[in-house]
């Protein structure tokens, strides 16, 4: 009797889901949700409570929250914080959202901008806060830790295998350029782990929530050099960098870039290196290979012992990119800079419109 009574009754997480299921089916009014714009409302009012409280949102703050939804977060958000701007592109989330944000009065808290988010210039805010739809995880989190607006902290609803890759530290089996690129200017802490069943409708996936905390005190480093120097390292990120730097049609392409940074600049690309230059017997120097200008894009060989050439000199020939800390990284960049080899197009230091440039997702992926 035992036995049959509790194959007869659900569990009481079951019961939970359930019970938020049918209320959003009947307060949500037969709204129909987009799973391939990453339209998964949160539902599990402890996890909405902790990721209000694990933000440390004060009453003067103004919160930024991307893809509210039907406003469960929003909600929460508008309890505590003195203003919360929501950036929300489906119009009939928003209907709802202003419905049942001035049911509870607090309509003169709220700003609402239908609009694309990585499209729109962010406005002026203290916090983000967000559950983000995944397709936009990666450009989102780099128009928060590259743009140009000041934030106290950023606490972000990721996929899990998102998060964990954002998390990951040298010598871990995630760690890529997502890592490397995102904490050169922020620290990442993990908060929770959340349940695909907390969600409306049912991901495939979990998710994770971290906070993102900016570096009070950022390498001075033209970011979109370092993005593009990264990317190239990161191609094969386990091999070593002596055998990721002989691949010849990395090689080439780098070879071409320095070609397309003008003549003057090329003149003088190759000046401090004379790989191949020898004393003779009388102690002469031999200058046969020192006017490099000429071979510049036509002698893949000697461009490969220069690169060959600064590896050794900084003892990284045999060390591999997912090993490597911040600081190694930014010495060799520095190593390749100071010999005039660069990976990005643009060397001068950025302006505000190439600082929205480098926000790009692909600096990050």
């Amino acid at each position: 009797m035992s036995t049959r009574r509790f194959n007869n009754v659900k569990d009481e997480d079951e019961q939970y889901h359930d019970k938020l299921r049918r209320k959003t089916e009947n307060e949500e009014a037969q709204i129909y949700l987009l799973k391939s714009r990453g339209q998964h409302l949160l539902m599990n009012p402890r996890v909405l409570n902790t990721i209000v409280q694990k933000s440390n949102i004060l009453p003067t703050d103004t919160v930024l929250e991307i893809g509210p939804g039907t406003g469960n977060l929003t909600l929460k958000l508008l309890e505590v914080a003195e203003k919360v701007i929501a950036i929300e592109i489906d119009k009939r989330m928003v209907e709802i959202l202003h419905k049942r944000v001035a049911e509870r009065g607090l309509q003169d808290r709220l700003t609402v901008i239908c609009q694309d988010a990585l499209k729109t210039e962010f406005p002026q805010f203290d916090l983000m806060v967000a559950n983000i739809p995944y397709g936009i995880s990666s450009p989102l989190v780099a128009k928060l830790v590259y743009g140009k607006n000041s934030y106290r902290s950023g606490t972000l609803l990721l996929q899990k295998e998102f998060a964990r890759r954002l998390l990951a530290n040298p010598g871990d089996s995630e760690f890529n350029r997502l890592a490397v690129n995102v904490k050169l200017v922020a620290d990442v802490e993990f908060v929770m782990n959340v349940s695909k069943k907390d969600f409306l409708p049912c991901p495939k996936v979990d998710s994770s929530v971290v906070k993102i905390h900016p570096k009070t005190e950022i390498p001075e480093v033209d970011f979109n050099e370092w993005c593009a120097f990264t990317r190239t390292c990161f191609t094969k990120k386990n091999k070593t960098l002596g055998a990721i730097f002989k691949q010849k049609g990395m090689l080439m392409e780098l070879m071409k870039l320095q070609e397309t940074k003008g003549d003057e600049e090329n003149n003088t690309i190759y000046s401090d290196y004379h790989v191949n230059d020898a004393e003779d017997e009388d102690g002469a120097r031999n200058e046969g290979n020192g006017n490099f200008s000429s071979t510049v894009g036509k002698d893949l060989n000697l461009f490969k012992e220069i690169i060959n050439d600064i590896l050794r000199s900084g003892g990284f020939e045999d060390k591999r990119p997912s090993k490597l800390s911040h600081e190694e990284l930014l010495d060799l960049l520095s190593l390749f800079n100071q010999a005039r080899i660069h990976f990005h197009g643009q060397v001068k230091p950025m302006d505000e419109s190439e600082a929205e440039l480098a926000s790009n997702a692909t600096m990050l992926l």
